[in-house]
């Protein structure tokens, strides 16, 4: 099976108890294609990126990356998660590792690479994103933008063919949010396929090639970013949208 990182996510659902979060979600992304999921808090984003990773487990539907069902039974969970990196909006660095030892950790132990070609994949990284003078800092040593430049780096440094990405910017300071996504963009410029949950509705008219908004925990209204940012259908979404637009960030 050729590995490109498309997905589908079909009829999904979830819920914490009796609290529904995930009704009947169903999307899907091309290879290279770069698809911003927004919605209100609650909506159900940052749930549906942790089932895809199979951090939550779904309660119905299917999940497929690359023509397989990996929310099929017996799935080796760890086996999908080399394919995609996922990042938080909490950056998630050990504290008590350097960048290099947080970007090598997993190529060593997941994939078995040797320390010194896990090095140079790093190294090749923080070259490339402004970050090889940082490699022996520890994570309280960096800004919020570096933290979570670093965060995205150490999801690269796995070489996925998909990368989630949960409100990457939501805690950083507006300073900083520029040059988070102009590591996002890069990607996208590269071919990378990301699904990314944002609030960030510039970026996403800017970047994305399709937006899907999410309310109630299911797909809402999806199309490409000029449409649904500039012409939505549904009244849902333009409530949506005209709060954003209320609060500057559109």
């Amino acid at each position: 099976m050729t590995t490109n990182g498309g997905l589908k996510v079909n009829n999904v659902t979830k819920a914490f108890g009796v609290h529904p979060v995930l009704a009947g979600v169903t999307l899907s992304l091309a290879p290279h294609e770069v698809v911003c999921v927004i919605g209100a808090s609650g909506s159900g984003k940052s749930t549906l990126l942790k089932a895809i990773n199979l951090l939550v487990p779904i309660d119905s539907g299917q999940i497929y990356l690359d023509g397989e069902e990996i929310t099929a039974v017996n799935v080796n969970a760890n086996r999908i998660r080399s394919q995609m990196g996922i990042v938080f909006q909490s950056f998630n660095l050990f504290p008590h590792l350097t960048v290099m030892a947080n970007i090598t950790l997993a190529p060593r132990k997941v994939l078995g690479l040797g320390r010194p070609e896990a090095e140079q994949r790093a190294t090749a990284l923080l070259e490339r994103f402004g970050l090889l003078d940082k490699q022996a800092d520890y994570p309280d040593r960096l800004s919020g933008g570096q933290q979570q430049r670093v965060a995205i780096v150490r999801s690269l440094a796995m070489q996925p063919n998909l990368m989630l990405l949960d409100e990457v910017t939501s805690a950083l300071d507006p300073v900083l949010v520029g040059e988070v996504l102009e590591v996002l963009r890069e990607l996208k410029e590269q071919g990378m396929t990301m699904l990314i949950a944002t609030h960030e509705m510039g970026f996403a008219r800017r970047t994305a090639d399709r937006v899907a908004y999410l309310h109630g925990g299911a797909v809402w209204e999806e199309g490409t970013a000029e449409k649904i940012l500039t012409d939505p259908q549904r009244p849902e979404t333009r409530e949506f949208l005209r709060r954003i637009v209320d609060s500057g960030r559109l």
